[in-house]
């Protein structure tokens, strides 16, 4: 559940793939990225009081309270179809607001990757990976390369 303008956000526990998925993309982001912290199923808190849990998220410490407070390095959302709209249309910008530096989005039903960077407020592409163009890297910040395979992240 999340908190959202007053109101609790429930959403339904996800599928399995989409649970393969986010520790696939977890274990990539803990191999590329040593020196940072890799959460699922975390909470963050952002502006307007409003506390998300994004799937994955990177953060260069451990929170000391149950709540990320620092805005992330980046977060990961893996779409589910019962979260599409909410993930996609209101987290992405309340990420932005916060100060999330990157936002990767991994659609499994449309086959792909996109990976967004933080320019003042607005998402701005970084890298966008689907069935003709499976393979690609991301530089987080000066924090290291993240290399991504499609196949391997979506595999069944």
């Amino acid at each position: 559940a999340e908190w959202v303008d007053g109101e609790v956000v429930v959403s339904p526990r996800p599928s399995a793939i989409h649970g393969a998925i986010v520790m696939r993309m977890g274990a990539a982001l803990m191999a590329a990225l040593p020196d940072l912290k890799v959460l699922a199923e975390a909470g963050v808190r952002l502006p307007r009081n409003r506390l998300r849990g994004p799937d994955v998220m990177v953060v260069r410490s451990l929170p000391d309270s149950t709540w990320v407070e620092e805005p992330p390095v980046l977060v990961v959302e893996v779409l589910s179809p019962s979260t599409r709209a909410e993930d996609t249309f209101r987290k992405a910008p309340e990420y932005a607001e916060a100060g999330v530096g990157q936002l990767w989005i991994v659609d499994p039903e449309h086959r792909r990757i996109d990976v967004s960077v933080n320019r003042g407020g607005v998402w701005e592409p970084l890298l966008h990976l689907d069935d003709a163009n499976p393979r690609g890297e991301v530089a987080v910040s000066d924090l290291g390369v993240v290399r991504l395979d499609l196949a391997a992240i979506l595999a069944p």
